[in-house]
């Protein structure tokens, strides 16, 4: 049986309107720091974001999501908290804040692999089939 290491994760959600509480789950980012692992999944749909009655600018969504993506990879490219320790980004990316991407709490479990818990996790709490 493989070994399984601790990972924890929180869903990325862009929140239109942050004054109504209201979500939509767009990512998952994962962190399995005993394999090295920091990586975020995500899609935007914009015919679901237009449920929310919401003119929100799509491209500058999206740069905000690549720049969760930079700061997973990082290296220059992640910029400052890209330098951070892999755990430290992981935490930045996942705190609290009252913007219009915001993540879930944090959620711990176990996994073999953590590339394929990720796809999982994205299928279940993501996409739509």
């Amino acid at each position: 049986m493989p070994e399984k290491h601790l990972f924890e994760y929180a869903v990325v959600r862009v929140v239109p309107r942050v004054e109504r509480e209201e979500f939509l789950n767009v990512g998952v980012i994962l962190l399995c720091a005993p394999k090295g692992f920091l990586q975020i999944r995500y899609e935007l749909s914009e015919v679901r974001l237009a449920a929310f009655g919401n003119t929100i600018d799509c491209g500058e969504l999206r740069e905000r999501l690549r720049a969760f993506e930079r700061i997973c990879a990082g290296r220059k490219e992640g910029g400052p908290i890209g330098q951070f320790p892999l755990a430290g980004r992981f935490r930045w990316l996942t705190a609290a804040r009252s913007t219009v991407v915001q993540t879930s709490p944090v959620h711990p479990g176990l996994s073999a692999d953590p590339s394929e818990t990720l796809d999982r996790l994205f299928r279940q709490l993501v996409a739509i089939e």
